[in-house]
């Protein structure tokens, strides 16, 4: 049952385009690359690590946007340019000393497939490439760059009775 799963989970992976951007590129004349994120994935994540859940970033590309936008929501564990996600996947994994049924990991295309089949809970966003659904244990609602990390976060805090707490912050 995926709730008995997101209960076990301390370290949830996200991978960027496609899971927190809706996977478009935007380029100005210039070559200057634009990522669009949505503000409420940000405070799910936000309020995650605040349970104690660790958030973790796995992308093959490189890019400054990230890296700005991940300080400014606290996430430490970021890994770019890893084109085979495999090698960042298991440092963090070493690290962190969790086993694989405490990791969930949000993917959306064929390279996330080598971690999403080790972890506890492989998650697919709305719109992710079919193979990627086939090797998914749960698919969000919402598409990538369009809330679906929120779900993400939102279900993980549910399962594991952290919403409500959460919510008191904000006088709910």
């Amino acid at each position: 049952m995926i709730i008995e799963k997101a209960k076990l989970i301390r370290l949830v992976i996200f991978d960027v385009d496609g899971v927190l951007t809706d996977g478009r590129l935007y380029f100005s004349d210039d070559n200057q690359e634009y990522k669009s994120f949505h503000v409420r994935d940000g405070l799910g994540m936000v309020m995650l690590q605040k349970t104690g859940v660790e958030i973790g970033i796995i992308t093959a590309k490189k890019s400054t946007i990230v890296t700005n936008r991940m300080q400014k929501l606290g996430i430490k564990h970021v890994f770019q340019g890893q084109t085979n996600k495999l090698v960042a996947f298991e440092q963090l994994r070493s690290k962190l000393q969790l086993d694989y049924q405490q990791i969930a990991y949000v993917g959306d295309d064929i390279l996330d497939i080598p971690v999403m089949s080790r972890v506890g809970l492989a998650i697919a966003v709305a719109d992710a490439d079919k193979l990627v659904i086939k090797y998914s244990h749960w698919q969000t609602k919402n598409g990538g760059g369009k809330g679906a990390a929120r779900e993400v976060c939102e279900f993980i805090m549910q399962s594991q009775a952290t919403w409500d707490e959460q919510l008191s912050q904000y006088g709910l």
